[in-house]
């Protein structure tokens, strides 16, 4: 008796799916690397298309792995850059307050009239030796 087995009418002796050509080139690509011939000529013109297309994918992926390298060091730098330019708005930002401080305390003192000046150096502390005998 055979071995194949009716399912619903239909006999499953072979493969679904593979057409006969198909499981023939698999069977002589696998027959060729089996006896070292797989690197031969006929391989590359029955598989020239095939060939192209994988050097082509292979050119593409590393030419996109370049661009996003490149364009990630470059967003690397822009961040620092970015910070940088953050700090010194901090700094021009604190600097502007200041100075809308002081106008601001000027204007005030001349509008009370109270006779205050902005001093623009810090007190000095003078020291003489004869004050200092007068003291004690």
């Amino acid at each position: 008796m055979a071995k194949s087995k009716k399912i619903n009418g239909n006999d499953k002796k072979g493969k679904k799916g593979f057409g006969k050509t198909v499981t023939n080139t698999v069977k002589r690509n696998t027959d060729d690397l089996r006896n070292g011939r797989a690197i031969s000529i006929e391989f590359f013109k029955r598989n020239a298309w095939l060939i192209i297309a994988i050097i082509t994918a292979l050119i593409g992926v590393m030419g996109l792995r370049y661009r996003t390298k490149t364009r990630m060091s470059e967003i690397k730098t822009l961040n620092k850059e970015l910070q940088r330019a953050e700090s010194e708005k901090l700094h021009e930002k604190a600097w502007y307050m200041t100075l809308i401080r002081e106008t601001e305390l000027t204007r005030l003192t001349t509008e009370k009239h109270l006779g205050l000046k902005y001093q623009e150096e810090p007190p000095v502390v003078v020291e003489c030796e004869g004050l200092n005998a007068i003291q004690k």
